[in-house]
């Protein structure tokens, strides 16, 4: 079974999170919660990446981290084991402590930083926990407040990245404290977080590692394409403009070697381009799969779709 990326690179912003095995509790005490902090200081100090913002749930975690080098798996390891086993002594307990492997998410700090803190420090008023953040112990949020100093956070670190400090990130916080609206709903590929850009230069520095093989999203992250941007070479190829592709002519190449690319090359669904193209999604299907059993009997045409993508290659 396929499994997700863990992406390593220095100099790089993480969302991680992890949750107890079948969903049960992961801390029961308040020395629990401490201990786990621990070993996230711990780990700061032995591997050198730095702690934006935190929260720790009944059973599960959020953490924002950057790291300094390559070593994120050295640090969860370090933080899961460690406190696993504290667990288990602790508690008596035997076996996984946490439901499988961590999850991580490599974000843009210029674009989502705001917005993922803010989400973090939210979690517990989204469960009903508290009614707002600041009643809440086990996350960072007072210190963005100035209400607590917190030594597991680098808060120097975060001014340079943020102004929203004090009363202006507690108003930031508050204006989205009842809307429901997560920001994982736009990850690319299931580890990507950003603009366009950042998932672009991301694909292209972590390429090595996205080939890798037995890992999920391995087809969709081959690249990072906009419909745009094949409409724009359609367009520069062909002189023809999107709408001059929407006409009901099922013999019209150039509109299927449009559906074909942004099938190969972008993550849209069938029924995305269908309304791209003003077509229902099973005509998607059909022009795409005619195109390919035209190449199969045409060098020539198979040569120009193949140069057509040439043109998106790294």
């Amino acid at each position: 079974m396929a499994r997700p990326y863990r992406l390593e690179a220095e100099n790089t912003l993480y969302h991680l999170t992890n949750r107890g095995d079948g969903r049960k509790k992961i801390y029961k005490s308040e020395n629990d919660y401490e201990k786990f902090l621990e070993y996230v200081l711990q780990a700061k100090k032995r591997y050198k990446f730095r702690l934006y913002a935190y929260v720790l749930m009944r059973n599960h975690y959020h953490l924002l981290v950057e790291t300094l080098q390559a070593n994120l798996s050295r640090i969860m390891h370090f933080i899961n084991s460690s406190y696993t086993t504290y667990y288990n002594v602790k508690h008596k307990k035997s076996g996984h402590l946490f439901q499988g492997r961590y999850k991580s998410i490599i974000v843009d700090k210029d674009s989502y930083f705001h917005e993922l803190s803010r989400y973090i420090h939210l979690n517990p008023v989204k469960v009903g926990i508290v009614k707002l953040p600041e009643e809440y112990k086990w996350s960072s949020y007072k210190a963005y407040i100035g209400k607590e100093e917190n030594k597991y956070i680098d808060k120097e670190e975060i001014k340079a990245i943020t102004e929203l400090w004090g009363r202006r990130y507690r108003n930031f916080v508050m204006k989205s404290i009842d809307e429901k609206r997560s920001p994982f709903k736009e990850v690319y590929g299931g580890i990507l977080l950003g603009s366009t850009r950042f998932i672009k230069e991301k694909l292209k520095e972590l390429k090595g590692q996205i080939e890798g093989k037995h890992v999920s999203y391995k087809g969709e992250l081959k690249g990072y394409i906009e419909k745009e941007e094949i409409l724009e070479l359609i367009k520069k190829e062909y002189g023809r403009e999107v709408e001059d592709l929407r006409g009901r002519n099922r013999r019209d190449r150039v509109r299927k070697i449009a559906i074909y690319l942004m099938r190969e090359l972008t993550g849209l669904t069938n029924r995305d381009i269908g309304t791209v193209f003003n077509m229902k999604h099973s005509a998607v299907s059909k022009a795409a799969l005619g195109l390919e059993r035209e190449m199969a009997e045409d060098a020539g045409l198979k040569r120009e779709v193949a140069r057509l993508v040439s043109n998106f290659e790294a």
